[in-house]
């Protein structure tokens, strides 16, 4: 535990010591910020979990806490980890980011002491300010030594007025060493606290850091300072060159250039790849000149921007993920010229991923301003993500967000289509009673609307959710309602999945030879679409619905050949659902020990994508 005023050097000093240490973990390194004294307030644990899990292999993650942090300890149980948790505000925060095994290290920094981590087995290490001799020396690093010699006693005096800060006294050198023929007296007296402001050094240096930002601020290119102030406004934790490029209006080129000049004031921290942050008191003076400076439709405009490029940026990873999948219209304030930094489906779903934690602040800045539009619009082009990775709580939560926003908007088809989406999510976290009710909140407006297609996705919704809740009647019902709502208005693939779920269903029933009529036409109309992803489910579940029918040659074939599929795509909680199906059909046929080793695959991939069905395989 390193605690220490702000602007101590306490990320510094953590990160460079676990670089310096990083083979005695050869499992990795996991970094989260955990936002301590953000003015939007600390990072729930929940957050930094699910970042965490996903990152070691998770792919669906328990929304609720306790689970989270169970599953998080049972994954590293056997790992050398480190893992940083910066910027910590309370030992409540900390202590279900606490791995598993005794084989891992947390380091934690905080402005705070947080000594209710003694009971957790803690070591604390208290960062003070550097002594005189210490700042100058690194003062001098920073401007050189040519810079300084023979004006030392004013490097004496700037080295005193920083109170010993690492950050003020690394800023000051930066600021000096950007002007070479500017006298380093006239710095000193740049950055001379007004008449009985002295004593405030004492409080974290914040009077300090102040003069020394305003004095490198100063000393900043016009378009430097420009983006200096635009970046402060924006609500993200970090950002890239293309965020930045997008908030001032300018070219991706523009921006890289400005970026560097800001890393080399050290005003901005490169944490990379293309990724950079500024310190807490670095953001507030960046904030503190755009509200001085710009007036507050330029302020509006360049978060604007911002918004408008994510929502470009999402939905052009949609296309790439989903491209049969049904849209809404997008609308623009400021369209941009910028190209999405990816272009496949692989590399638009690690932006999405690395972007989630964007995308919602950007999805809260958009209600905050009344952009309701803008922020039902990227909920909808959100979509792969929580489809493919499944990120239940980010699902509920950004739905719940996007089904106000729409009706803000009075956008109908908007409502619709929060509601339906909204409640897909619901029911795969398996919150089926709040799911029935969406679901039938969106076939109200769909009928009111007079939208077959949405009709026939609401009653696929809540013919689905009466088959998790073992009413078969009831969801065959629903299911032969939308197949005949989808019939009417032509949606064939809407047609496909109804009667996936209807042959799942007959098999629950055990009645095989009807479910392999539903599978198999099922299978035919996505390949004719085409859509592979959901035509190899349907072959799984007709793989075996055949072994049902007691043909378990055919049967295996197809379970195989849908597990072949599924292992090229990256689908691993269907690989893990193939994977449990031919356990169940081998020791179903007395191979009690090739059943054994299909159910451990299973669960191990369950364990990182479905803890609910991991739970439930390892029943007796």
């Amino acid at each position: 535990m390193i605690n220490g005023p702000a602007g101590v050097g306490k990320t510094t000093l953590a990160s460079r010591w676990l670089h310096q240490h990083g083979s005695a973990f050869p499992d990795g390194q996991l970094y989260a910020d955990l936002r301590g004294h953000a003015a939007d307030g600390p990072a729930g644990p929940g957050d930094i979990l699910s970042r965490f899990l996903r990152a070691l292999g998770a792919w669906a993650v328990p929304i609720d806490l306790p689970e989270q942090a169970s599953l998080w300890r049972s994954v590293t149980a056997d790992l050398r980890i480190a893992v940083m948790l910066d910027n910590a505000f309370s030992a409540a925060q900390i202590r279900p980011l606490l791995p598993g095994g005794s084989g891992g290290l947390v380091v934690v920094t905080s402005r705070h002491r947080l000594t209710g981590l003694r009971l957790d087995g803690a070591d604390f290490h208290s960062l003070q300010v550097l002594d005189h001799a210490a700042g100058m020396e690194l003062f001098i690093r920073g401007a050189g030594e040519g810079r300084v010699s023979g004006e030392l006693p004013a490097v004496r005096r700037i080295v005193d007025l920083c109170a010993g800060l690492p950050l003020a006294v690394c800023l000051a050198s930066a600021r000096l060493a950007a002007r070479p023929r500017q006298p380093i007296a006239e710095l000193a007296e740049a950055l001379t606290p007004d008449v009985g402001r002295l004593a405030v050094l004492e409080v974290e240096g914040e009077a300090t850091v102040g003069k020394a930002l305003d004095a490198s601020y100063a000393v900043l290119s016009q378009e430097a300072a420009r983006m200096y102030r635009v970046l402060g406004l924006l609500p993200l934790p970090d950002f890239d060159a293309r965020a930045a490029a997008a908030a001032c209006a300018e070219s991706l080129d523009w921006a890289e250039h400005r970026l560097d000049e800001l890393i080399e004031a050290n005003l901005l921290e490169d944490i990379g790849p293309d990724t950079f942050r500024f310190h807490d008191l670095v953001r507030v003076h960046a904030r503190d000149r755009a509200s001085a400076t710009d007036t507050e439709a330029d302020r509006e405009r360049s978060l604007r921007q911002v918004a408008d490029w994510y929502l470009q940026a999402a939905t052009e990873a949609q296309r790439h993920i989903t491209p049969i999948q049904f849209t809404l219209p997008r609308t623009y304030a400021y369209p941009g010229s910028l190209t999405a930094p990816f272009t496949d489906d692989i590399g638009a779903l690690a932006w999405l991923q690395a972007r989630r934690s964007h995308l919602m602040a950007v999805l809260r800045l958009a209600v905050e301003h009344s952009w309701h539009a803008t922020a039902w619009q990227l909920v909808d082009a959100m979509w792969p993500l929580f489809l493919r990775l499944r990120h239940y709580d980010l699902w509920i939560a950004a739905h719940r967000i996007g089904l106000e926003a729409a009706r803000s908007d009075g956008d109908l088809e908007a409502e619709r289509q929060m509601l339906n989406s909204g409640a897909i999510g619901l029911s795969a976290a398996r919150r089926i009673d709040e799911a029935t009710e969406w679901y039938r909140a969106s076939l109200r407006a769909a009928r009111d609307a007079g939208d077959a297609r949405d009709e026939g996705q609401a009653l696929l919704g809540l013919g689905g959710c009466h088959y998790e809740a073992g009413r078969y009647v009831e969801a065959v019902s629903h299911l032969n309602r939308a197949v005949a709502s989808w019939e009417q208005c032509g949606y064939l693939r809407g047609v496909a999945l109804a009667r996936v779920v209807l042959g799942e269903v007959a098999l629950a029933e055990h009645a095989p030879e009807r479910a392999v009529a539903c599978f198999t036409q099922a299978r035919d109309g996505l390949l004719a679409i085409p859509d592979p992803h959901d035509a190899a489910r349907a072959l799984a579940f007709l793989g075996r619905a055949h072994v049902r029918t007691g043909d378990h040659a055919a049967g295996i074939a197809q379970m195989e050949e849908a597990l072949t599929a599924f292992t090229a795509s990256g689908a691993v909680h269907w690989q893990a659902r193939t994977l449990e199906m031919l356990g169940d059909t081998a020791r179903e046929r007395g191979e009690e020990t090739a059943a054994e080793e299909f159910h451990a695959q299973a669960l191990a991939l369950y364990e990182t994508t479905s803890p609910a069905d991991a739970r439930r395989l390892r029943r007796p």
